[in-house]
């Protein structure tokens, strides 16, 4: 009374591919492969994330934008 037993699961298995009709089953069965594929590779791609990233070194001072005469030094970026 307590779980499925192997006979209870080929039975209900049966009873699906009855009703649902053997095309539309296997086609169900390629959509969850598809989907555990997808969700395979989305974990291997949240793995190559977790790398370290390259660390950007700050200059020792910041460059001044004008001279002492206030003309332009460098050019302003946007």
């Amino acid at each position: 009374m307590g779980s499925f037993s192997l006979p209870h699961i080929l039975i209900l298995a049966v009873v699906a591919i009855l009703l649902l009709g053997g095309g539309r089953f296997s086609s169900l069965m390629g959509d969850v492969a598809k989907g555990v594929k997808n969700f395979k590779k989305g974990m291997a791609e949240e793995d190559e994330d977790d790398r370290p990233k390259p660390r950007i070194e700050a200059k020792s001072h910041a460059e001044p934008a004008f001279d002492r005469d206030a003309e332009r030094v460098r050019e302003e970026r946007r």
